[in-house]
Parts: structure tokens; sequence; C-alpha cells
């Protein structure tokens, strides 16, 4: 992997997350079943990996151990040099997943204040943060709505807008933009963008839109049928700049080819740039 330097050429904080030999089993009725096996991988602080695979590959159960709310049964996870049970006490990530968790008796503005608030931001910090949100996912005529009052694609939008308050050093985001209309779930593809540009925060994103993955990464982990293992890592080949313009460029295709070849498995995808074998 590439290492982060800073400006003056020396390495990068520690990574944000450090992934060693993990295995995942849970125990059915029907016996052990394999969800994950030998994972290896490390995401460098303020690093974009995104996981892609199959139904069923265990990116979802990857993310949870990250998370700390399952654990390995082999292996080891850490964020920024923590276990990720201290991790998530220090409350070091913000988090979005497929549901949207929200507070029922809490409105969409209360929803997304609720990590301001835990973390003591003023008054008049946490309401121009709530604003700014709201704007940012359209929900700018619902921030006095409960969640029972919403779509479910309209508490997925609280949700992120939730996780993104604080500006994390690190966002676990298990599919937060699937529910969204195209047009804006592009806006909020830019829009994380720019706030990983200007906090320098790592994402761990989970997806199954190649598209999204090559826009949004440095790297595409692209993962196995069950048992998930590691099947390939691909680096984007892209310039720096992911403004809109990209989704019109031949690098950008050149890169949707790539993953889509490692998702086929045995193409000939190692040929192609930054594509790491595994």
């Amino acid at each position: 992997m590439t290492e982060h330097v800073h400006a003056d050429g020396g390495r990068s904080a520690i990574d944000a997350v450090r992934i060693s030999g993990v295995d995942k089993v849970f125990e059915t009725r029907g016996g052990q079943v394999a969800a994950l096996e030998g994972i290896d991988l490390t995401v460098a602080a303020g690093e974009f990996v995104s996981l892609i695979g199959p139904s069923g590959c265990g990116k979802s159960t990857l993310m949870r151990l990250i998370a700390d709310l399952d654990q390995p049964s082999g292996g080891s996870v850490s964020v920024f040099g923590k276990s990720a049970k201290d991790a998530r006490i220090a409350q070091d990530y913000g988090i979005a997943f497929q549901q949207a968790g929200l507070l029922p008796w809490r409105t969409v503005a209360e929803n997304i204040e609720l990590p301001l608030s835990l973390h003591g931001r003023g008054k008049i910090e946490r309401s121009d943060r709530v604003a700014e949100l709201i704007e940012l996912v359209s929900l700018g005529d619902f921030a006095d709505r409960y969640p029972d009052q919403l779509s479910g694609g309209m508490q997925q939008r609280v949700a992120i807008a939730r996780a993104l308050a604080e500006k994390p050093r690190l966002l676990l985001m298990d599919e937060p933009f699937g529910a969204l209309d195209e047009m804006t779930r592009e806006r909020m593809q830019s829009e994380l963008v720019r706030i990983c540009a200007e906090t320098g925060a790592a994402v761990v994103f989970v997806t199954h839109s190649i598209p999204e993955a090559v826009f949004l990464s440095d790297r595409v982990v692209v993962m196995s049928p069950r048992p998930g293992r590691i099947q390939q890592v691909v680096s984007m080949a892209l310039a720096d700049d992911r403004s809109e313009g990209l989704r019109e460029q031949h690098e950008f295709f050149d890169m949707i080819t790539a993953v889509r070849e490692a998702l086929h498995d045995g193409s000939p995808v190692a040929a192609v740039r930054g594509v790491e074998n595994r």
C-alpha cells in the first residue's frame, strides 16, 4: 500500500484501521457458518476504502467488527491504534449503516444534533451545523418532523447527516446512499469527498455500486463469495480532484471496468494499473 505522508515528508498519523488475520464464524442451528476468513486490511489515516462484492460476502459483517458491534472469532481489529471497543467508547468514528437507527422521540433536527450535544458543542454552533446538514440532505421542510412521519429514504438521509455532524476522523458507512434518488446520491457523494478533504477523515464504505465505489475511493476492496476473503484490491488510477467532471472521463470508465473484472474473478484485471492481487 502507498504510504500517506505529511507535507514535511514524514509518515502519516497512525493507521485509521488495521485488520489482521480476522475470521468470523456464526453459530446457527444448522452448525457453524464461516462469514469471513483470513482478512488482512489496513486503512491509512485519510484514506477512502470501499468494500464491494456479492451479497452475503461479509462486507457488512466486516464493518460491524470495525465498529465493535460484533467481535471476530479470530484475529484482531484496531482503530487509531486502539482496540475496536476502546475506539467505540471514545467515539472515534461516525457511523451510517443501512438501518437509520433514529430516536423516535426526537425530531429530525434533534436527531442530527445528538452527537453535537453529547460532545458539548455550544447552542449556536449546534444550530448552525444542523441547519447546514439539513440543507445538505434536502430535508429543509422536515426539520420538526419525527422519524415515523418520514419515508425510509428520508430517515436514512437523517442518519447520514447525523454521522457527518462531528466531521469525525473515521466514517463507517454501510450503503448509506442506497435509498437516495440518483441526483441526491451523486450530490451526497460529492459532498462526502469535500468533507473528507476538509477534515482528513478516513472512510470505510460498503456499496454494491461499482461507479460509486470508483468515484469515492482511493482503493476498492473486492471480496469473494462466502466465506468472505479479500480477492483483490484495486487502487484507483484517478486524479485527486473528484469533481463531477470525473464521471465523464475515460479513466473513470477504465477503473469501473477494472473493478467489474475483479468481481468476475479470473479476468485479466491484474494487467490493469493499480491492481494488487491477494
